[in-house]
């Protein structure tokens, strides 16, 4: 397989509500999407990269602009292009994981597209369908998170995730137990907005019987990380310090983390994303998959990565719905708490032409 084309292509999507985190507020989602071509297939990709350096340090612009002048010009040049053969091509440039995710997922796309195998089967999924969580943003008052908890929860949806910050933390999450008790499946991120000083208050989490706390401190701060996991109770999950399977073998090894939730653009991909997984099946730990207000391309190959054996917490594959009011695929509906895992070739959806033209804002096609 070799390329003929690359498309890169802007879309903006308005959320259904504001999104609001320790870092930011989103009210929109403006992706970049990747669309790769052979002379046999064609493959999608989605970059999860925000609009700005918040959540990591990539970026849209910055990733169209290393897709644009380093990463396809460099897979252009591979004879036998396929999923596997990505990142070695990509190797020599360092970093821009969300924008080499895009890339591999699109061509894990075209190459399973041609040879007519789910993304699923190829990962080595063993599930049909998976459980589904929410991540709750932080809201304006306790009131309005009790009412959008408990709609979320009369959808269906099995485990709730609570945004929370410094001056968000205790309340919302005696709330959340006080109005629907403790047998909500509840966990709480922080998305490195404490510091190990905040150890002792971070305890005070503890008697409310919670899933994990993830990503308390910085991302860079692992050792900091080993020494909370030994003054509170509440398990850690790490998010932003996983970018690699060894990444997560010396977390794991040094005691920072009890559970691991996986993005896959923030590893740089899927391929990635399951070595990540068999690390942490190796070592006993549970791991989850993470969400970044995927569009149905992003959630489609999320949904494939979460039927894997070592999945064995509710992730953040929510419904279409949770965030769009239309999506660029057919959306992923819940059903009993779940959503089903595509079966088709590739991916297993593809855009609905007349929704994708609704939303897009550019578009540009790669030459070399």
């Amino acid at each position: 397989m070799k390329l003929t084309d690359v498309e890169l292509r802007r879309i903006r999507l308005p959320l259904v509500a504001p999104f609001r985190t320790s870092f930011g507020t989103e009210r929109s989602r403006d992706a970049l999407l990747v669309r790769v071509l052979t002379a046999d297939a064609e493959g999608w990709g989605e970059c999860v990269a925000m609009i700005d350096p918040l959540y990591s340090s990539e970026y849209v612009d910055a990733c169209a602009d290393v897709l644009r002048r380093f990463l396809v010009p460099a897979l252009a040049e591979v004879p036998q292009l396929n999923g596997a053969t990505v990142e070695p091509a990509l190797r020599k440039f360092r970093g821009h994981r969300m924008a080499k995710a895009a890339l591999e997922m699109a061509v894990l796309d075209a190459e399973l597209r041609q040879r007519g195998v789910p993304l699923s089967q190829e990962l080595g999924a063993v599930h049909t369908s998976v459980p589904c969580g929410v991540s709750v943003g932080i809201m304006g008052s306790i009131g309005e998170l009790l009412d959008t908890v408990g709609g979320y929860l009369e959808a269906g949806y099995v485990r709730i995730k609570l945004k929370i910050e410094p001056g968000w933390d205790f309340a919302p999450v005696a709330a959340v137990r006080e109005r629907f008790g403790d047998d909500v499946l509840l966990q709480v991120d922080a998305n490195t907005a404490y510091t190990l000083a905040d150890s002792h208050h971070l305890a005070g989490l503890d008697p409310f019987n919670l899933l994990l706390i993830e990503q308390p401190l910085d991302e860079e701060d692992v050792l900091g990380h080993v020494e909370l996991a030994k003054r509170i109770s509440t398990p850690i999950c790490l998010d932003e310090s996983i970018t690699s399977a060894r990444a997560a073998t010396d977390a794991i090894t040094l005691g920072a983390c009890q559970i691991v939730n996986i993005k896959p653009g923030r590893v740089g991909g899927y391929l990635e994303a399951r070595r990540i997984h068999d690390v942490c099946v190796a070592h006993g730990v549970p791991v989850w998959c993470g969400g970044m207000l995927e569009t149905g391309i992003g959630r489609a190959a999320n949904l494939a990565l979460a039927a894997l054996p070592g999945f064995t917490l509710p992730g953040d594959t929510s419904a279409s719905s949770r965030y769009y009011h239309t999506d660029i695929t057919e959306p992923f509906v819940i059903e009993n708490g779940h959503l089903s895992v595509p079966t088709g070739p590739g991916i297993g959806v593809e855009p609905i032409p007349d929704a994708l033209e609704e939303v897009t804002t550019s578009k540009e096609w790669l030459s070399w």
